[in-house]
């Protein structure tokens, strides 16, 4: 943790949202289409000219090069991204607009999840908010800020977070890479809270489809941890009942606790760090679900490996009626995504030589890069160097609190599958 001090911030900032006071980002020719058909991203590279100098940070108004007007976003000069398009109107950003975006956000969660109390409630591009994502874990609100722009309204949407879900605390966890390319450096620390808080100490505790989980919020990933699998952790226990359950990359045991309430025989669940081991079991006693539920610090490639090595004139003696690989990304860009193909087809290959006849995979990845049908593509081509034939029962993406925009292809990222074992 950098700085866990309390942060002040400013609630004042001003916009002048009269045109002829704001500058006005010129595109070049042939590079506005892929902002009227939605994406938010104004690249450097397609900046024709600004019509005056402005501050890093501003809000614009962007046209193309016949002065036709394309939308308002933030400008920053230090990054690749040179303008976060907000909208395709004039608007002003101010209080009541980050109010009116927060609740148009927490309608379209209340809409689509209406029994979750822990999800996310506001996920950037997917909710034209660029650069800003905000994640609800009960009566915790946990901020990350990626742009410049966004970073500088900081002060707005803590009010406009609180304005529609007041939270017992508002808490911020901007340590993204991305930061460095806005100029920002990282920031932690509580924006606004009913009562002291200690992070040092402080548990975050979410409800995931009704069951408890705990995770520290020193010891947590991203905001605290992944929400975007809720859903799926509900459908994936349809083929627990009564099944030995393998839940390889674990984490804090999601997939693993749910297969259990459902009632699994047994769930064995693995993760390479000792602290998700360590969590996860602290989760299953929470929920009651210690005696189903055992896990073990390995790393997933080597006990694959070593549970699948055969001898001479020997074979792999299945053991799992249903197995889960939910890894972390493989590839951050698209040079490795070679590198990334080989990773995922090794545990695949592995994991459907443990699967017993009629078994069911459940499978996803979370690689931007490594797109759906490229995806299946290496689990097929596993299947045939397994000798084994996979008949696809359902398909998945990531929880409606994660919206997909198909005209921004960055808003999806996680694609899974469940396969049986046909033969």
């Amino acid at each position: 943790m950098r700085d866990s001090k309390v942060t002040t911030v400013p609630t004042n900032l001003h916009e002048d949202s009269s045109a002829s006071a704001m500058t006005t980002v010129i595109v070049r020719p042939g590079e506005s289409e892929r902002l009227l058909a939605g994406h938010p991203w104004l690249y450097k590279g397609s900046v024709l000219r600004l019509t005056r100098p402005t501050a890093d940070g501003e809000l614009v108004q962007v046209k193309d090069h016949r002065q036709r007007f394309l939308g308002m976003g933030f400008y920053n000069s230090q990054s690749k991204i040179s303008v976060r398009l907000l909208s395709n109107d004039r608007i002003t950003a101010d209080a009541p607009f980050f109010r009116d975006r927060l609740h148009s956000a927490l309608a379209l969660r209340k809409k689509h999840m209406p029994d979750a109390t822990s999800f996310r409630l506001v996920n950037a591009e997917s909710d034209f908010l660029s650069g800003l994502i905000v994640d609800k874990y009960e009566d915790t609100a946990v901020v990350q800020i990626s742009s410049l722009g966004m970073d500088q309204r900081k002060g707005m949407i803590v009010e406009a977070i609180h304005a529609a879900i007041k939270p017992q605390r508002i808490l911020e966890r901007s340590d993204a890479a991305a930061r460095r390319f806005e100029g920002l450096d990282a920031s932690s620390g509580v924006l606004k809270e009913a009562q002291p808080t200690d992070l040092e100490t402080l548990t975050l505790s979410p409800i995931l489809n009704g069951l408890k989980f705990e995770v520290g919020w020193s010891a947590g990933h991203k905001t605290g941890m992944y929400l975007d699998q809720q859903t799926n952790y509900q459908c994936a226990s349809q083929w627990a009942k009564g099944a030995q359950v393998l839940d390889c990359f674990s984490f804090l045991g999601g997939f693993a606790l749910h297969a259990a309430r459902a009632g699994a025989a047994h769930v064995h669940g693995i993760d390479q760090s000792e602290d998700a081991v360590a969590a996860a079991s602290r989760n299953a006693k929470l929920n009651g679900l210690q005696d189903t539920c055992s896990f073990e610090a390995a790393n997933v490639f080597d006990w694959l490996k070593a549970k699948t090595q055969t001898g001479p004139h020997e074979k792999v003696l299945p053991r799992f009626d249903l197995i889960i690989l939910d890894p972390p990304s493989f590839t951050r860009n698209r040079d490795s995504v070679a590198d990334a193909l080989r990773g995922y087809k090794e545990i695949h290959l592995r994991a459907l030589k443990l699967l017993k006849s009629k078994g069911i995979l459940l499978t996803f990845c979370c690689s931007h890069h490594v797109d759906r049908n490229m995806f299946e593509g290496v689990i097929l081509s596993a299947a045939y160097d397994a000798q084994r034939v996979l008949r696809r029962v359902a398909t998945f993406s990531q929880s409606l609190d994660h919206p997909v925009i198909p005209t921004i292809p960055e808003t999806e990222y996680l694609k899974g599958f469940a396969f049986e074992i046909a033969r």
